[in-house]
């Protein structure tokens, strides 16, 4: 019997919700998936469908989470359901909902320099299958400042600040930002990567490979 994925999208349209999820669930299909696609939180509410999922997939960025809709996908993670997403379809999802920020191990606070800042990407473990012969690599996009989890185990990282980009943040010196981490919530598997702020940048090859096999190192087995 197939894995089973549920990817719900949505909220703001500048991340391409709908091309993302429809990118993920194609990942996911390739690997083996039964793959169900959502436009609405509402599906959130079917626990009994939550718990039936190896692994749930946000793809929603700045929303608003009614208790209704979380609390089912937070006790579906803690009985061992695995989740994963990117960019801000996962921790810049629900600027209101502590409870989800606790769960995703991060939430975004700013991009100094917007979008297209060249950044480098620094594999800070080697050894973990996400991870495993991914070199580092430069991608040009939204380079993610975060308030992150401490517990998080981190697989990547990226300087701040970057090359030629200013801001408040600078007067603390370079600090390596998380881009890559697990944690668990419960007994379910958390995993995130900030990269993603549209397709394209899914479709580079490291980006594309660390999402997949991010997705199928949270699923449930």
């Amino acid at each position: 019997m197939s894995q089973r994925a549920l990817i719900v999208w949505g909220g703001w349209e500048g991340h391409q919700p709908q091309q993302v999820g429809a990118f993920l669930a194609s990942l996911l299909r390739d690997d083996g998936f039964t793959v169900e696609v959502s436009s609405t939180l509402d599906t959130f509410r079917d626990l009994h469908k939550l718990l039936d999922q190896d692994l749930i997939v946000p793809v929603w960025t700045m929303g608003r989470i009614s208790h209704e809709q979380l609390d089912p996908v937070l006790k579906a993670v803690q009985s061992g359901v695995g989740i994963g997403g990117c960019h801000g379809g996962m921790c810049d999802a629900f600027r209101e909902a502590t409870d989800w920020q606790f769960m995703t191990g991060g939430q975004w606070v700013a991009h100094p320099g917007n979008d297209g800042v060249e950044y480098t990407v620094r594999i800070t473990d080697p050894n973990h299958p996400i991870t495993r012969g991914i070199s580092d690599f430069t991608v040009r996009s939204e380079q993610y400042y975060m308030h992150v989890d401490p517990a998080n185990t981190v697989l990547a990282v990226t300087r701040f600040p970057a090359p030629g980009v200013g801001g408040p943040h600078t007067a603390n010196g370079p600090v390596d930002m998380p881009v890559v981490w697990t944690k668990m919530y419960g007994n379910g598997k958390v995993f995130y990567c900030s990269l993603g702020h549209t397709v394209n940048v899914l479709e580079q090859p490291e980006v594309k490979e660390i999402m997949r096999r991010g997705l199928l190192w949270a699923a449930r087995t």
